[in-house]
């Protein structure tokens, strides 16, 4: 009985972490970096073996800019996710699983957490961008994130602290700069995006290129517009009550009519 009951336990293991291998392997290959052939700066920042000195050098340099930028948006600092600098497209689809995009960031149910980049993404507004989802992801822990947090949230608020788009403004000026990009990548708003159709991750990046990019700006423009009603300080605040159990959408709605006059 003892060898049967052995025989299934081991054979549900198995067949989970095999499993676990086949749906998810960019978090099988993250989990494991260290046992890889990736050259560790440090326990949580790994190199291509393809990449230079010089390289390594500049991608400490500018990841630390960027999480300045995070502490100074945030009011300070959790996340510390593992950095994972890439190569070639190659080593960035087996870390990200999509050889698209300039860096991606990777959450766990368990807590872990990464920012695979590639050459691409060797920069501040990337690599900010990918730090500000992990910020909120450990902030907030994976189910939430995923579960309750509307995608267009999500991208909206790495959006204010990456100026590839937009520049460093006031958020009432960056929701009429984002604004700006809805109509220039729209032909005038011939095509505009509802927030409900941009709450999921399927909906947020389905369809071609130019769909893709209004939804960011979409996105930039409604979380832009709810910092200026709002304040900065309503970042926390919501972060707090949805910790708390509270309603995303009630949350946000509310922040935004309390700092009315």
């Amino acid at each position: 009985m003892l060898k049967r009951y052995l025989f299934w336990v081991i054979g549900g293991l198995a067949a989970g972490l095999i499993s676990y291998f086949v749906l998810f392997p960019q978090v099988w290959y993250c989990q494991w970096v260290g046992f890889s052939d990736f050259k560790a700066l440090n326990a949580h920042f790994y190199v291509s073996p393809k990449s230079s000195p010089k390289h390594h050098q500049y991608a400490q340099k500018v990841v630390a800019e960027a999480e300045k930028r995070i502490q100074s948006f945030w009011g300070g600092r959790q996340g510390k996710p593992t950095i994972i600098v890439c190569y070639d497209p190659h080593e960035y689809a087996k870390y990200c699983h999509s050889d698209e995009g300039a860096g991606c960031s990777i959450g766990t149910p368990w807590g872990a957490s990464y920012v695979v980049l590639n050459l691409d993404g060797i920069n501040t507004d990337v690599i900010a961008h990918e730090m500000c989802h992990d910020e909120l992801f450990t902030r907030l822990g994976w189910w939430k994130t995923t579960q309750q947090i509307p995608q267009w949230f999500n991208e909206g608020l790495a959006l204010m602290v990456d100026y590839r788009f937009v520049e460093n403004n006031p958020p009432a000026q960056r929701y009429l700069d984002y604004k700006d990009e809805c109509g220039y990548i729209s032909s005038g708003g011939q095509v505009t995006l509802a927030l409900t159709e941009i709450s999921s991750m399927r909906g947020f990046f389905t369809g071609p290129e130019g769909r893709v990019m209004l939804a960011y700006m979409t996105s930039g423009m409604e979380v832009s517009r709810w910092l200026a009603a709002a304040g900065q300080p309503a970042i926390p605040v919501l972060v707090k009550h949805l910790r708390e159990g509270r309603d995303f959408q009630d949350v946000y709605q509310q922040l935004e009519t309390k700092k009315q006059p």
